[in-house]
């Protein structure tokens, strides 16, 4: 055997065992939905009996009591997670590629200063400001409501500098001074021409802000006292914590794999746009 065949026998080998491992972590990846799904479709006492690979026989029965639970309005905190997750993600990323686009285009004198105190504010966890976001929403009358979960995720220091990030990438300025020399206006110019350029980024910034505001417990649990109001993540900490001998293990599990669904959905939309807007300015480099 010449060395040329020995070199295209080792290559073979490498990538069966890359494709191994790559086989591998993505059933040690999935495996937890797997338990999520299976678990979901199993009543109270099977469940604590331990795992089982098979589906149980009571998916239906969980759902029903789930649905039916007067307590737990199941069909007003899907619609309230979907209304703070979607108006979350569109004022994101519009308002952050406006912002980015507004320090990546224009100068002036205190761009470096602008940039620097978004940087900063980056810095500061969400739980520092949380005692006086809480005080300033009480003052303001906005308790018990949902806008105090939409409307501050307009400003978004971490999408901000994605988004700048991006522009330096792949939006040269001159794409800009052309338009303006075509007599475009400014709006006109961000959101007909700088959007599609940068629809990549924004879709990566949309699935981290839906998944972000579906997922927030934090917040939300301090803001909303009303039952009709509450999102996915306040009724699931609320079944969880539910009385032990009213508690069930098949209602969580149902629970959690209602609240997943439209998480999956969404990325599975926007995946496509991941690896494009991740990997694009190694590919310009």
């Amino acid at each position: 055997m010449d060395n040329g065949s020995k070199s295209r026998i080792i290559l073979k080998i490498e990538r069966f065992l890359c494709y191994l491992f790559l086989a591998f972590l993505t059933v040690l990846s999935l495996f937890s939905f797997y338990v999520l799904i299976i678990n979901a479709t199993r009543a109270h006492p099977d469940i604590q009996k331990g795992f089982s690979f098979l589906p149980g026989k009571s998916m239906l029965n969980n759902l029903n009591s789930i649905l039916k639970n007067k307590n737990l309005p199941v069909l007003h905190g899907i619609a309230n997670s979907f209304i703070v997750s979607g108006s979350t993600a569109l004022l994101t990323t519009y308002f952050s590629a406006m912002t980015a686009y507004a320090i990546h285009a224009y100068e002036f004198k205190l761009k470096k200063a602008a940039f620097l105190f978004i940087m900063m504010i980056m810095m500061i966890p969400n739980q520092v400001t949380t005692l006086g976001f809480i005080s300033l929403m009480g003052k303001m009358k906005l308790m018990d409501s949902l806008i105090p979960l939409i409307v501050p995720s307009i400003a978004a220091p971490v999408v901000f500098y994605f988004m700048k990030s991006y522009m330096e990438a792949s939006l040269p300025i001159e794409i800009v001074e052309a338009a303006r020399i075509d007599g475009s206006g400014e709006f006109r110019t961000f959101n007909q021409i700088i959007l599609p350029i940068i629809k990549p980024a924004m879709a990566v910034q949309g699935i981290f802000a839906f998944v972000g505001g579906w997922n927030n417990y934090f917040v939300p649990s301090l803001i909303i006292k009303s039952a009709n109001k509450k999102t996915l993540p306040i009724l699931i900490a609320q079944l969880r914590s539910a009385d032990f001998l009213k508690f069930d293990m098949g209602q969580v599990y149902m629970l959690i794999a209602i609240a997943i669904v439209p998480v999956i959905f969404v990325y599975l939309c926007l995946s496509k746009f991941i690896i494009r807007g991740v990997t694009v300015g190694a590919v310009k480099g």
